[in-house]
């Protein structure tokens, strides 16, 4: 990820947000999913980053 406390990845995962998840493994693990997803249904890194 970037190593920095504000991501750019938000959203709502498997019903948790990411932004509200305190432990910084399981965020990284949930931004992670998050990209996956979206990915997965075609949309450029560059709108999901943004």
């Amino acid at each position: 990820m970037h190593g920095n406390s504000d991501h750019p990845v938000t959203g709502v995962v498997c019903g948790v947000r990411v932004e509200a998840v305190e432990d910084p493994l399981m965020r990284k693990i949930r931004c992670l999913d998050k990209l996956i997803d979206e990915l997965a249904k075609g949309k450029a890194m560059e709108k999901i980053l943004r």
